[in-house]
């Protein structure tokens, strides 16, 4: 690990003022995922500041909404009893996304800026990364590539965004808040997360400087049922190949209202708005979920590799789909 300076902010004024006046530092909170990529030698950070003591920590409801503070732990989201009551897909995200030793440590905010899990990208001995060294290629797109992306990626890369929880609050049309120098802002998560096109190294709309303080998830209809489906090569500790969280209201056998996301299988948790068309109005049957899967991975760009998540995402959200609705093939 390099050499770097630390310090801590007092407040969220500091914290802000202190980064944005240093190009080479970046905040620490939990640093479940920072620390590591420290470790390796993919960031280098000058400065670190600490925010891991501001008062952004904590969970309040109001206006139909549940407002989380960015230094929120993912345990402590899980434990809410209005996520256990009335989010069931938030919490099987958190659930399913870490162990609980990880979970006490990694914040909300630092889960939604989780780095990209390809192994090139964390390997500086590999030259060829795009979002590491912009420009100088992509090397999963001529190697293993197996847990890569289909959605929302090019030749220039096909790296995978990792946050489960990410999904599920994207399916939820959750905002997230943020405080930099020129004051504050609030952005909708599907509007957060940028996809690799011509700058992989860019992966939000985050400027220097600037904070997450906190994300707002509104709370679905009484009479929704989501859920949060996750496959993967085993059971515990291990990444996506595939995920859908879907949200659901039924009556009678037609659906209502759709909210559908993917992960394991773009470069950004990945909204589906043309499953949730086909979904809305139609009847739950498995033909309808078919269709509505079908139209949830249109224009995926695929590598030897990563030809068979096509078919898995489909399977995923079908399953999900299933879930939900009670509906049996």
């Amino acid at each position: 690990m390099l050499p770097f300076d630390y310090v801590r902010a007092a407040d969220v004024d500091e914290a802000v003022n202190l980064l944005a006046a240093d190009p080479s530092a970046s905040y620490l909170a939990g640093g479940t995922t920072q620390l590591d990529l420290m470790k390796d030698g993919v960031l280098g950070p000058e400065r670190l500041v600490d925010i891991t003591r501001l008062p952004l920590r904590g969970i309040t409801r109001s206006d139909g909404a549940l407002h989380v503070g960015a230094l929120t732990t993912m345990e402590e989201l899980a434990a809410d009893s209005a996520v256990e009551r009335a989010l069931p897909i938030v919490r099987q995200a958190l659930l399913l996304g870490a162990s609980t030793q990880l979970r006490n440590m990694a914040t909300v905010g630092g889960n939604l800026l989780q780095r990209a899990r390809c192994r090139y990208f964390r390997d500086p001995t590999v030259p060829e990364c795009n979002k590491r060294d912009p420009g100088s290629g992509c090397a999963a797109v001529e190697h293993s590539a197996r847990m890569h992306a289909v959605l929302g990626v090019s030749e220039k890369c096909i790296a995978v965004h990792a946050s489960d929880l990410a999904v599920a609050l994207v399916a939820l049309d959750a905002t997230v808040h943020l405080q930099g120098i020129p004051g504050r802002r609030s952005v909708p998560l599907t509007q957060f997360y940028r996809e690799s096109g011509a700058s992989p190294d860019v992966e939000n709309v985050l400027v220097h400087g600037e904070l997450i303080t906190g994300v707002t998830i509104p709370m679905p209809p009484a009479a929704a049922a989501s859920h949060y489906l996750k496959v993967r090569d085993r059971a515990s500790y291990e990444f996506a190949l595939a995920s859908a969280g879907v949200v659901l209201v039924t009556r009678e056998g037609t659906v209502e209202q759709a909210r559908v996301a993917l992960g394991g299988v773009a470069s950004k948790p990945w909204r589906c708005l043309e499953a949730e068309q086909i979904l809305t109005g139609s009847p739950a049957t498995e033909e309808t979920f078919r269709e509505a899967a079908s139209a949830s991975v249109q224009g995926a760009w695929t590598v030897p590799g990563t030809a068979f998540k096509v078919e898995l995402a489909q399977r995923t959200l079908v399953r999900a789909l299933r879930t939900v609705s009670g509906v049996t093939p």
